[in-house]
C-alpha cells in the first residue's frame, strides 16, 4: 500500500489503544512516530530478541509492518498480542490481516469473537445478518476485465481521472523530490498525460509548481466543463501544527483545494473552506450536474477512521455546509476514495464493509434522498489487498482501479477495466393504493426483508403513493405495507434481472377483518408440537392489535387449536399454551390484559375431519387460532 497508505493517514499515528510507552520503546516509538517504520520494526524485534517485549510491543510491531503492508507479519504480530490481551480492535485488525492473506475461514472464527464483543458494532450487525458473505461475493465474479497499465511505475501509482482527453494520475516517479521515510519513496505528484487515438497514454507531465509542491499531492476531480480541478494536497499550518510528544516531529494534514484552468495550465489555488488543521479532508468527487462534491473526512462527529461526505457546489463557487453520508455508508473502520459516476452510482473503498480483504470497491444509490444497500463489487475488480480510487464512464463501461495486489509493478500500481457485464441491480417501484377506492396512499410504510427475514430498507410511500428500493438482481424479497386504519399487506417479489420491477399492493380498510362475531385474519398457524409466536403470525396478530386499538372498548377471546396427532390430553395443554402465548403478545403490544382472554380447544373442534386420515396441509389447517368478539366493536354499539 505503501504511499497510498501515507496518503490516507497523515494525521493517524495508530488504530491501536496502546499503553504508555516507557524508555525501553523510546527509540522505536519515535521511528515510529516520525513514520520510519523499517526502522521502528528494528528497533521493536530488538525488544523481542532481548526478552522485553509485551502487548505493546507487538501491536506496535503489527501496526508497522501493516504500514508497510508485509501483510504475513503483520499477522504474526497481531496474533502474538492477542495472546495477551483479546482487545476487540487489535482482533479486528487481525481479521483483516487473515483475510489479506487468504485465511478465510479463520478469519470468520475472529470475526465471530469480535462480534460477540461488539455487537453494536456496524461490521458485526454486518457480519452476524450474512456471516456466508464470502461465496457471494465469489460468486459475482468476472463482471469486469482488469489490466495492469503500461504507464505504471516501480514506485507508487494511483488514481486515474479522465477529463477531456488527458489522463490525470498520482505518483511518487519524480526523482527529484525527497524521499519520504514511511517507504523510502519520493513525495507524490500530480501528472497529466495525453490520451491518444490508439488509447495509449503518451507524453507524460508533472503538472506546474502552482499545483506540485514539495510535499504531497493527491488523486483530481474536475467540474463537468473541466475548467475547475479539485485536488488534495498535505498541509502545514503556521504556529498551529500539531507536535508528537515524543519527537516534536510537525505534523500535516490532507486539505482540499480547487484550481483554475489557465490555457493549459492551473492556476488560482484555493482551499476549502471546510478545510482544518485537526482533520483530514481529501479524495475528491464531482457529480455528473457539477453540483455536489464528495469527499472523505475523519472530521469530528463521523462513524469511524474516515468517512464519506457531501456538500453541495454553489453556482457562485461557494459550498453548502459538509454531510456525512450516514451509518448506512460510514463505519467504524475506513471509508474512502468516493466516486459518483454519470447515472448517480457512488462507488467508495472502504475496509468497514464485508469484503475480501483490505480496501474493497462497494457501490450504492440514492433514492428519495436515502442511500441504498451498500454491495460489493467483486472480483477482479476487489482482490485480498487493498483496492482503491476506483472510477468509471458508465456508458463505455471503461475505468480504473488502484491496487497493490500481488502481480503489479510496485507498490501501488492503477488497472484499466472495463465493465463486461452491468452490475445487476433492479429498482423496484411500489405503488400502494386504497383496495376499496383505488386511491393512493400517501405515507403508507412499506419494508422490504430478504429471503431470511432480514430487514432490508423502509421508507414511506411519497406524494404519488410510491416507494422504491434498490436490490440485486435474482434476490427473493418480500415486500410488507402497514399504515393506520387499514390492514396490512404483503407481497413476495421473485429474483429478476430486469432492470426496473413495478409492483403494486393494495390495502383493505382494517374493518374488512371484522366479520359477524369474529376477528378473521388469515390463519395463525403453529409448528408441529410448538407454542411460539412465528413472525407470520406476529405479522397477522399485528392485524389484531391494530383493530384492538381502534375499537378501544373491543374484548377478544382467542380460541387455539392442535391437530389430532398425539394424546388428547397433552394436545388440551399444548392449546393452552398456544393461547396463552397469543393473549400474551397482544398484551406486549399494549392492549390491556382485561380487553383479551385465551382458551385451549386441543382437538375437540377440528377444521378438518381426521376420521379417514388427514394429510399434513390438514394437520396444519387444524392447528390453528380464532378470534371471537366477546363485546365492542362496530357491530356491537
Amino acid at each position: 500500500m505503501k504511499n497510498f497508505k501515507i496518503y490516507i493517514t497523515l494525521l493517524l499515528l495508530s488504530s491501536l489503544s496502546l499503553t504508555a510507552q516507557n524508555k525501553s520503546t523510546s527509540t522505536a516509538d519515535k521511528h515510529f512516530s516520525r513514520f520510519d517504520f523499517n526502522k521502528a520494526i528494528e528497533s521493536y524485534q530488538k525488544l523481542v530478541e532481548k526478552g522485553n517485549a509485551d502487548e505493546y510491543v507487538y501491536k506496535r510491531l503489527a501496526e508497522s509492518n501493516f504500514n508497510i503492508f508485509n501483510t504475513v507479519e503483520a499477522e504474526k504480530w497481531y496474533a502474538k498480542a492477542l495472546e495477551t490481551s483479546q482487545d476487540p480492535e487489535t482482533m479486528i485488525n487481525y481479521v483483516q490481516m487473515l483475510k489479506a492473506n487468504g485465511k478465510y475461514d479463520k478469519s470468520n472464527q475472529w470475526m465471530t469473537k469480535f462480534a460477540s464483543m461488539r455487537p453494536a458494532d456496524v461490521r458485526a450487525i454486518a457480519f452476524n445478518e450474512n456471516p456466508d458473505y464470502l461465496p457471494k461475493i465469489l460468486e459475482k465474479g468476472k463482471k469486469f476485465n482488469v489490466q495492469n497499465l503500461e504507464i505504471n511505475s516501480k514506485v507508487s501509482d494511483f488514481g486515474g481521472t479522465l477529463k477531456n482527453g488527458k489522463l490525470y494520475i498520482t505518483s511518487a516517479r519524480n526523482n527529484a523530490r525527497r524521499e519520504y521515510g514511511w517507504n523510502e519513496q519520493p513525495f507524490l505528484d500530480l501528472y497529466e498525460f495525453t490520451v491518444e487515438d490508439d488509447g495509449t497514454y503518451q507524453n507524460e507531465s508533472l503538472l506546474g509548481n502552482d499545483i506540485n509542491t514539495k510535499y504531497h499531492e493527491g488523486v483530481v476531480a474536475f467540474s463537468p466543463d473541466g475548467n475547475t480541478m479539485y485536488f488534495s494536497r498535505e498541509s502545514f499550518y503556521e504556529k498551529q501544527y500539531q507536535k508528537d510528544s515524543l519527537s516534536n516531529t510537525r505534523f500535516s494534514v490532507l486539505n482540499l483545494f480547487k484550481a483554475t484552468k489557465s490555457g493549459s495550465d492551473w492556476s488560482n489555488v484555493q482551499p476549502l473552506p471546510f478545510n482544518s488543521n485537526n482533520y483530514n479532508t481529501d479524495h475528491p468527487s464531482v457529480s455528473a450536474d457539477g453540483k455536489t462534491l464528495y469527499f472523505t473526512s475523519d472530521m469530528p462527529g463521523g462513524f469511524g477512521q474516515g468517512d464519506i461526505y457531501k456538500t453541495t457546489i454553489n453556482s457562485d463557487g461557494s459550498f453548502g455546509e459538509a454531510k456525512n453520508l450516514g451509518q448506512k455508508i460510514n463505519t467504524e473502520g475506513r471509508e474512502m476514495f468516493p466516486f459518483i459516476s454519470d447515472n448517480g452510482t457512488l462507488y467508495l473503498s472502504s475496509d468497514g464493509h464485508l469484503g475480501l480483504g483490505g480496501l474493497d470497491v462497494f457501490y450504492t444509490k440514492e433514492i428519495d434522498g436515502k442511500m441504498s444497500k451498500i454491495r460489493n463489487v467483486g472480483l477482479p475488480v476487489n482482490s485480498n489487498a487493498d483496492d482503491f480510487a476506483f472510477s468509471i464512464n458508465e456508458e463505455s463501461g471503461d475505468g480504473f482501479i488502484s491496487s497493490n495486489r500481488e502481480g503489479g509493478k510496485g507498490s501501488d500500481d492503477i488497472y484499466g477495466i472495463k465493465k463486461l457485464q452491468p452490475l445487476c441491480d433492479v429498482e423496484i417501484t411500489a405503488a400502494v393504493t386504497d383496495n376499496k377506492t383505488g386511491e393512493i396512499l400517501v405515507g403508507a410504510m412499506a419494508t422490504l426483508y430478504d429471503a431470511k427475514g432480514n430487514k432490508i430498507a423502509s421508507k414511506p410511500t411519497n406524494a404519488e403513493g410510491i416507494a422504491e428500493f434498490i436490490i440485486e438482481c435474482d434476490t427473493e424479497t418480500e415486500l410488507e405495507v402497514t399504515m393506520d386504519e387499514y390492514e396490512s399487506n404483503r407481497l413476495s417479489i421473485k429474483g429478476t434481472d430486469e432492470e426496473e420491477l413495478a409492483v403494486a399492493i393494495a390495502l383493505d380498510p382494517i374493518e374488512k377483518l371484522i366479520v359477524a362475531d369474529r376477528v378473521e385474519l388469515d390463519p395463525i398457524y403453529f409448528d408441529f408440537d410448538k407454542s411460539n409466536i412465528t413472525a407470520r403470525a406476529a405479522f397477522e396478530l399485528d392485524k389484531l392489535v391494530q383493530i384492538m386499538n381502534k375499537y378501544p372498548d373491543m374484548v377478544i377471546n382467542a380460541k387455539s387449536h392442535t391437530d389430532s396427532r398425539g394424546p388428547s390430553s397433552y394436545n388440551e395443554r399444548l392449546s393452552n399454551r398456544r393461547a396463552q402465548t397469543t393473549v400474551q403478545y397482544v398484551i406486549s403490544k399494549g392492549i390491556d390484559a382485561a380487553r383479551i382472554s385465551g382458551a385451549g380447544k386441543g382437538e375437540s373442534e377440528p377444521a378438518v375431519n381426521c376420521g379417514t386420515g388427514c394429510t399434513e396441509e390438514d394437520h396444519q389447517l387444524n392447528r390453528r387460532s380464532e378470534f371471537i368478539i366477546v363485546s365492542g366493536g362496530p357491530n356491537n354499539q
